[in-house]
């Protein structure tokens, strides 16, 4: 039944598409161009709007969500690190792409910044939820140190400094101050999931998959001093060979760098060759691109793989019959899940026909043609709205999940700053020494994948 739809769904959009959508299959590329720029202001002037509307205006703290329920709004009362980060990010997209002047960028992030030298840290580093309305902790989901979200603060707190020198004095000093060296295991060369405050003890898990959303953290980690360079090398481009439980026995051959023995392992699919995420999802393997110059210094390795995951992404959803591609985890009408294009997964997240805005910004600069006619698909879901694209859409039964995400918003201000223009974000980061020490570590390395 469901594919029934799905098919029906599919031909019902390219009917509307052909009425609706102007051609462009007679328009010049520059005019192709043009018309892709002038949408992804238009949305990101929308998305920006949740921004504004759902930050506190004392603290400058930005709720984790909002949904519609029988239609009613309910606004989430709490943030995260990542949150914050991704605000800052969007703030400053915000200017750039000229939807702010400057007084008033500073202005927002001069009160988050305030908020953030009050908050209560642990060796520096953030608690996973806080209270928007008073920067309290919130405690009724326990008490944890998440790397990989404080990763996220960082890089916020970096690109904000570097954008705005009035701020970098107070930006750097936080940064400084978040002590990655208290989630590092020496002994494995990996970093920690994080660390539970009431346990009182570090995660059993590390974050061994190198190519997965928390390698930000770990380049930040490196650039600051708090952890060595062979921890970049220490993590696993696929797990060793004799792990037999991951979903594809790996390819691939020794290399050595910095004097650490690495294995360039990779997977294929449909030929083609890939070096997988954990979960296979879109913003584990691009997210960190948003301030990474994986594009243009890791052409042999991050870049020609991030290449890969989205033609691949592109080709499963075609497979599976999708209208419209981009799996990622995302808000689903009963809470939050992970999606993928399961193959593209050591360990591969569920793919049933959710797909997910946000996974079309991040894609946008390596496949821009395909992102736009994406957008009008999506669009012809009615999956967009005041704030811009609603969370995710099942394609297979049309079913919209009505929420946004801070996060997600904050991904698709980033993505299109970044394409609009020229890699803003990713040149703030990589001015300052933090994202600039590391630089060689991108470029190094070359992935079994050509």
């Amino acid at each position: 039944m469901k594919k029934k739809f799905a098919l029906m769904l599919t031909i019902l959009l390219l009917v509307n598409a052909a009425i609706t959508t102007p051609s462009l299959a007679n328009t010049s590329p520059k005019g192709k161009e043009v018309a892709l720029s002038k949408q992804l202001r238009a949305i990101s002037k929308q998305t920006y709007r949740y921004f504004e509307d759902f930050t506190d205006n004392e603290t400058g703290l930005t709720a984790d969500a909002v949904r519609w329920n029988d239609g009613m709004m309910n606004i989430q009362s709490h943030t995260s690190p990542t949150n914050i980060g991704m605000y800052m990010m969007s703030v400053v997209s915000a200017e750039e792409l000229g939807f702010i002047n400057h007084r008033q960028a500073l202005n927002n992030l001069q009160k988050t910044i305030h908020t953030l030298e009050n908050m209560d840290t642990w060796n520096g580093l953030y608690y996973n939820w806080y209270y928007t309305e008073d920067a309290t902790l919130m405690t009724d989901w326990g008490q944890f140190i998440s790397t990989v979200d404080n990763g996220w603060l960082s890089a916020g707190l970096i690109v904000a400094g570097q954008a705005y020198p009035e701020l970098y004095e107070k930006t750097n000093a936080i940064v400084e101050d978040m002590d990655y060296t208290s989630l590092y295991d020496s002994e494995v060369g990996q970093m920690r999931g994080g660390y539970d405050v009431e346990a009182g003890s570090l995660t059993a898990h590390h974050y061994g998959a190198f190519y997965t959303e928390p390698r930000l953290a770990s380049y930040i980690s490196i650039g600051k001093g708090d952890v060595p360079k062979e921890h970049w090398w220490k993590m696993y481009r696929t797990m060793p060979e004799s792990w037999d439980w991951q979903s594809q026995l790996p390819q691939g051959h020794m290399a050595t760098y910095d004097g650490v023995d690495v294995f360039e392992g990779h997977y294929s699919y449909n030929g083609e060759k890939y070096v997988p995420s954990w979960g296979g999802s879109m913003f584990e393997a691009l997210m960190p691109s948003l301030v990474l110059k994986e594009k243009e210094l890791g052409t042999r390795a991050l870049g020609l793989n991030n290449q890969r995951h989205v033609d691949l992404q592109i080709n499963y959803a075609e497979e599976q019959g999708y209208p419209a591609w981009g799996m990622s985890p995302a808000a689903t009408p009963d809470g939050y899940s992970e999606f993928a294009a399961t193959p593209l997964g050591m360990d591969g997240y569920k793919s049933d026909g959710t797909v997910t805005p946000h996974a079309t910004f991040l894609a946008l600069e390596y496949a821009p043609m395909k992102a736009f006619q994406n957008i009008q698909t999506l669009k012809s879901l009615n999956v967009y709205g005041k704030y811009g694209f609603h969370d995710s859409v099942n394609v297979e039964t049309g079913e919209v999940t009505k929420a946004y995400l801070a996060l997600d918003q904050g991904m698709t201000m980033a993505a299109i700053a970044n394409f609009l223009e020229d890699g803003i974000l990713r040149d703030y980061f990589h001015e300052d020494e933090i994202g600039k020490t590391p630089e060689d570590l991108l470029i190094k390395e070359e992935f079994s994948i050509d």
